[in-house]
């Protein structure tokens, strides 16, 4: 690795970016510009720059991300239905292609050789931060303090952190005992009795939505508008894209949705346990595809079933930056162009019920072709008879073969 000047670290303010802003020094003999961004953890970022400023770094990145993440990270991830495994919503995965992105055009900016950031060596977030910085950026530089130092408990963090006057006071209170991560999508807890796949987590555990036994016995009933597969408006007032998330996070918080307990399978091999919280993302998800059922055409539909897991994979291992997942993007937008139309959803006790769905003009929902009542002749019905016929044509031969 060549001499470096000057690194951008991705820094929460939090006790292990600080000891890495100060291990990266020593270590390197560099200058440090640190970048935090606000995508809706709930949690202030503005403090950061007093921790970073007390540290001496004199570049300092405060952005507030929200909108961009919800626009062009997780509504076109929601086109595509996507779901990991048959459960995770990826709400850690599509975060860290907008940071990775954020990383490098500040290296750029001012004149940075190389990138640093806070995940382990064995976790996926090390995959997506790198294979994005490579993507857009070839030569960089990418430093991983976990994957080089000897500072691998929590004792010799501590340890460190005292020698060289780190505060460490940035958790008043009660610490979690779980590794948390949060934005507008969702909020994931690792660690503690999780690591045990048969203990269950405590209730005290959620912060984002009351127990499902716990929601209120009166239902809430909203309606979400669609044009082209993102919502526009929540009972019928228009929203930008990440106060839509908000606004859902907080009504299906207060019904018991969104928590999941799920083991899934890691790029890197193994399998870990985590426990999520995915209001906006439940509601999402379902009401998507209840707009889609009315407005997209069968076999364009179930190519998407089909292609979903795939470019589910894709934006879990980190290769959002790739061309097969912008070639995939652009099958699915393009599938997207007539999917608008209301959903009507009852929120309650956990569950989202699809109450109505319409589309005044992309629907293709024929109620004169499907009823069972007179039809008037807009289907005849014996034309099934030789469809029948013909399907069961290479059926009927092998069954005579037998």
């Amino acid at each position: 690795m060549s001499k470096i000047k000057k690194v951008v670290l991705a820094y929460s303010g939090g006790l292990d970016t600080s000891i890495i802003l100060k291990w990266l020094r020593d270590t390197y003999d560099c200058e440090v510009v640190t970048f935090t961004a606000d995508i809706g953890q709930g949690e202030e970022v503005e403090p950061a720059r007093a921790k970073a400023e007390a540290m001496g770094v004199k570049e300092i990145y405060i952005e507030d991300l929200r909108e961009d993440f919800a626009r062009n990270y997780v509504f076109p991830m929601f086109r595509a239905n996507t779901i990991y495994e048959g459960e995770y919503l990826l709400g850690t995965s599509i975060a860290r292609p907008l940071i990775a992105r954020r990383l490098i055009e500040i290296a750029n900016e001012t004149g940075a050789d190389a990138i640093s950031h806070g995940a382990t060596g064995k976790g996926n977030d090390q995959v997506r931060f790198e294979l994005g910085a490579y993507a857009l950026k070839p030569d960089v530089q990418v430093i991983a303090p976990w994957r080089e130092w000897d500072l691998n408990s929590r004792e010799k963090l501590m340890a460190y952190a005292k020698q060289h006057g780190i505060p460490v006071d940035f958790n008043k209170g009660k610490k979690s005992p779980y590794s948390m991560d949060a934005n507008l999508l969702h909020i994931s807890y690792e660690g503690g009795v999780l690591e045990d796949p048969w203990s269950g987590p405590e209730d005290s555990m959620w912060r984002w939505s009351v127990s499902p036994e716990a929601a209120p016995d009166s239902p809430t009933v909203i309606e979400l508008s669609f044009e082209k597969g993102d919502v526009v408006a929540i009972d019928g007032k228009t929203l930008s894209p990440a106060i839509v998330m908000e606004t859902l996070n907080k009504l299906g918080g207060a019904n018991g949705i969104g928590r999941d307990d799920i083991v899934e399978n890691r790029y890197v091999g193994m399998k870990s346990r985590g426990c999520y919280e995915t209001p906006a993302g439940t509601i999402l998800l379902k009401a998507h595809r209840a707009i889609e059922s009315l407005t997209l055409d069968r076999e364009a539909a179930h190519l998407k079933d089909e292609l979903m897991p795939r470019y589910a994979s894709v934006i879990y291992n980190g290769y959002w930056w790739s061309p097969e997942r912008q070639m995939l993007q652009q099958l699915i937008d393009a599938s997207q162009e007539h999917v608008n139309g209301v959903v009507r959803l009852k929120l309650y006790k956990g569950n989202v019920v699809i109450e109505g769905r319409k589309s005044e003009s992309d629907s293709l929902f024929d109620e004169s072709i499907a009823t069972f009542e007179d039809d008037a002749g807009a289907y005849n019905q014996q034309d099934a008879e030789g469809f029948i016929k013909l399907n069961a044509l290479r059926l009927r031969i092998a069954a005579k073969r037998r």
